[in-house]
């Protein structure tokens, strides 16, 4: 089939990929010149595994394009993709501008039906609105085209997107005929060989279907960060807990490990934009709020550590920094963690060594020549000249470092662990002091000037 992608981004070149690995002509387009130009010549402008090769395949083989040319673009593809970004406005909603001005390119181009696929994620009515963004365009060219507008919503994990593309858990359809959804089922049907994995649903359910599944995971994670800081003035240990609750099938362990906090791309922008679409829906969504303020308040966790242990004094202090990604097996650092952690302790008076295996370039566009800051070119490295040493991402490199040289090389032989990575005892058996999240037997219960202190920080 003959597939057009709107947005050479993470959800375009993901979708571009995967449906030219199954044999689909398709023509990515965006309007950043220089990143078709760097696509053309074979760079991959993000880091997700597996992706360069997919893309090098079958760009090599002529499956996949890439273009700045809208035209061409338009009048490629029977099923149009979008997949554009949807960045959080000042007032949290979901800013549709580039949806919007994608539908109006469409419309303006247009000369034969057409579906439009939105396949980024959306308020529930933009569908309703590109409809209406595209009739629009056509009335004003003074023609009659017919078209469909669906929602195909992205399910699509950072660090295993190609898995969750090629072998999906499920993909939802939301369309307004039976024809367009047939015409969908042909579409995926590469993907659906094993068994049906298609559901077909209304487009409004659709749109709401992709917030409400982000939503809920992101509600896991903040219920799970919850408890751990409830087992810390409790004397429980949330290893423990997570077991015992994770056990039970109706739970499961998936998303629930108390951590640094949640970031990236879509959780905290989704929640806010469900929680603002419910406002203005008349709702207060109260649970979703709570999600987003117990998160924004779990990424001050580890700097609330630090400063307990430093006794309020960073100043001249220098923290190794280990993961700046919001994950691992991405580069991506929207909404992490580690800048929460980084600007605070560099507004402490503190500087900050860091080494992230894939996250390096973002992390020195983001922050240019920044004070306090020395990008590193190894884990060890990064120890250098340290005070102590701060885990936020957990990358398989760091689960199981030299620990007898990571005493030797810290100033003051201490790990802060957002990740929960290690095993308290085994740490303060090797004269570590260890603060993780949550963890009864750690230097979080066992200092008690962090304790004596804990109960003012905890809800700051």
């Amino acid at each position: 089939m003959r597939i057009t992608i709107f947005g050479s981004g993470y959800v375009g070149l993901v979708t571009g990929a995967c449906m030219a690995e199954m044999g689909n002509h398709v023509v990515c387009y965006d309007i950043d010149a220089d990143k078709i130009a760097r696509l053309n010549n074979g760079e991959v402008p993000i880091y997700e595994p597996g992706l360069d090769a997919y893309i090098e395949r079958n760009r090599e083989s002529g499956r996949l394009e890439f273009t700045t040319d809208v035209k061409k673009a338009v009048d490629h593809g029977l099923f149009q993709f979008i997949s554009v970004g949807t960045p959080p406005d000042e007032d949290g909603s979901a800013d549709l501008q580039h949806v919007l001005a994608v539908a109006r390119a469409i419309g303006e181009n247009m000369d034969e039906y057409r579906i439009i696929v939105d396949k980024s994620t959306v308020p529930v009515g933009t569908a309703d609105k590109v409809k209406a963004e595209i009739q629009k365009s056509l009335d004003g060219r003074s023609k009659t085209i017919e078209f469909d507008v669906v929602s195909n919503p992205e399910f699509l994990k950072e660090g295993a997107a190609i898995g969750d593309f090629m072998k999906p858990d499920r993909i939802v359809v939301g369309t307004d005929n039976p024809r367009t959804t047939e015409l969908l089922k042909s579409l995926y049907e590469p993907f659906n060989r094993n068994h049906d994995r298609v559901i077909s649903m209304d487009i409004r359910s659709a749109e709401l279907t992709k917030y409400a599944a982000n939503a809920m995971l992101a509600t896991k994670i903040s219920f799970m960060n919850e408890l751990a800081n409830l087992a810390e003035r409790f004397g429980a240990d949330i290893e423990n807990v997570r077991l015992g609750i994770g056990s039970d099938p109706r739970i499961g362990y998936h998303f629930i490990y108390p951590g640094a906090g949640y970031g990236g791309s879509c959780f905290p922008k989704d929640v806010q934009a469900l929680a603002k679409s419910a406002a203005d829906a008349g709702y207060d969504a109260a649970l979703l709020n709570a999600v987003e303020e117990v998160n924004l308040r779990q990424k001050r966790r580890i700097f609330q550590k630090i400063q307990a242990h430093y006794d309020d004094d960073l100043q001249g202090k220098t923290i190794a920094m280990w993961g700046l990604s919001f994950k691992p097996n991405t580069d991506d650092m929207r909404a992490a963690p580690s800048r929460v952690i980084m600007e605070a302790l560099w507004e402490a008076g503190a500087s900050v060594r860091a080494y992230d295996p894939e996250a390096m370039e973002e992390a020195a566009r983001i922050y240019p020549e920044q004070e306090g800051l020395t990008l590193c070119d190894t884990a060890y490295g990064a120890l250098d000249g340290c005070d102590a040493l701060v885990i936020i991402t957990e990358w398989q490199e760091f689960r199981s470092p030299d620990f007898e040289r990571v005493k030797e090389v810290l100033s003051d032989p201490v790990i802060f662990d957002g990740r929960n990575l290690y095993d308290p005892m085994q740490l303060q058996a090797m004269g570590l002091r260890y603060y993780a999240i949550g963890r009864s037997n750690d230097d979080s219960a066992a200092s008690n000037n962090y304790r004596r202190r804990k109960t003012d920080r905890v809800d700051s």
